[in-house]
């Protein structure tokens, strides 16, 4: 279940959150084009994609549809609470871990924003089924 979601008496034992479907949508290319968009703009330096990295971070997003809110949404990853005990380097500062779960979710906000496209472009006709017939209207 994600993190953030919350069960809805209405809807309750009918979630489906399309995972597989979106992870189509990622490795057909929306991961890429908004992880490169990304990498324009973030202010995380090689280092700190270096520990982004062997935490496996990139790894942990969680992208989903919302049933009861009918749109597209993730979860970002974040450093755990652990890290003082956990880092074995001293490159880790509260500052630093900030900086990280801030720019990972700035990350999903550009993944997320691709796969919104990649949603309207297969809207008409589409091997996910995705479209208004089966989500409802999309607010913009």
């Amino acid at each position: 279940m994600p993190r953030e979601f919350e069960w809805q008496e209405e809807t309750l034992g009918s979630e489906d959150f399309y995972r597989e479907d979106i992870e189509d949508l990622l490795q057909e290319g929306a991961w890429k084009e908004g992880f490169n968009e990304w990498t324009e703009y973030t202010n995380l330096d090689e280092e700190h994609v270096r520990i982004v990295s062997d935490l496996g971070l990139f790894q942990a997003f969680d992208f989903y549809w919302d049933p009861t809110e009918d749109r597209l949404r993730f979860d970002a990853p974040t450093i755990s609470d652990d890290w003082r005990e956990r880092n074995a380097t001293e490159s880790l500062d509260s500052s630093t871990v900030s900086l990280i779960d801030g720019e990972l979710a700035d990350l999903g906000r550009a993944v997320q924003e691709e796969l919104d496209d990649y949603l309207e472009r297969n809207d008409e006709a589409s091997d996910y089924g995705w479209g208004e017939e089966t989500y409802g209207k999309r607010e913009e």
